[in-house]
């Protein structure tokens, strides 16, 4: 859904709904007697795009044109994908702050974590520590990220890797995004510090979006598994 910004300070805000009115009669057809908005739809498209059963049947099209979206069978099949697509949007649009991961562990050492100084928190790489498998072959140990020299993020759960966002698990995203790199053809230097202590106003924010984004990751994979099969969906353009 958008909205367009006023003109003026003055100018009231006009909505602007991303679902045309021939995309809901398709669906109101389909689903003759019940109603259906476009917050509705827009929302069943946003979990149906989701499943993992709408993936694997549409696997060779989403590479190749416009995703086709399928209208389940029953209404309350559809009412599924559109309360779980409206409780991922949540989850999606409010990353930043939702509650972070309560399960994980930050060793710090000696130290306790509120005594420590803002300076403490300045990432440079996150990276996983190492284990050992099965034939004695260093491998990544994903329950621990060693975020840097002063504090160790521990008891990860791996299903928090199963999100994941264009072909990266979605806590592997903040890994990467939430460093200190340079740009090889201009020489700029991005670092996620200063966004931190400038724009944000806490030197914690690289660590607080790590452990919140294992919450989104965690919810995110809990709504996804609960959603209802596509059965014999019909397409629809």
């Amino acid at each position: 859904m958008f909205a367009s910004a006023p003109a003026t300070s003055t100018e009231a805000y006009t909505r602007r709904d991303g679902i045309t009115d021939v995309g809901l009669a398709h669906f109101q057809r389909a689903k003759p007697g019940e109603t259906i908005t476009k917050e509705d739809l827009f929302y069943y498209i946003y979990g149906l795009l989701h499943s993992a059963d709408y993936r694997s049947r549409y696997a060779d099209n989403l590479g190749k044109e416009l995703p086709r979206i399928p209208a389940v069978k029953t209404f309350a099949d559809f009412m599924a994908f559109s309360k779980a697509g409206r409780e991922l949007a949540h989850w999606h649009l409010d990353y930043e702050t939702v509650a972070c991961y309560p399960g994980a562990t930050l060793d710090t050492g000696k130290v306790n974590l509120s005594a420590l100084p803002d300076e403490a928190f300045r990432v440079t790489k996150m990276k996983f520590a190492k284990t050992k498998d099965a034939s004695g072959k260093s491998v990544n140990d994903k329950t621990t990220v060693i975020y840097n020299e002063r504090i160790t993020i521990k008891n990860i759960p791996l299903a928090a890797y199963e999100y994941v966002v264009n072909g990266k698990p979605a806590p592997e995203w903040v890994m990467e995004r939430q460093a200190v790199t340079t740009d090889k053809d201009s020489g700029i230097v991005n670092d996620a510090n200063l966004w931190a202590t400038e724009a944000m106003g806490n030197a914690k924010y690289p660590l607080e979006l790590f452990l919140r984004v294992i919450t989104v990751s965690l919810e995110t994979m809990k709504l996804v598994n609960a959603l209802p099969p596509l059965g014999d969906a019909a397409d629809l353009r």
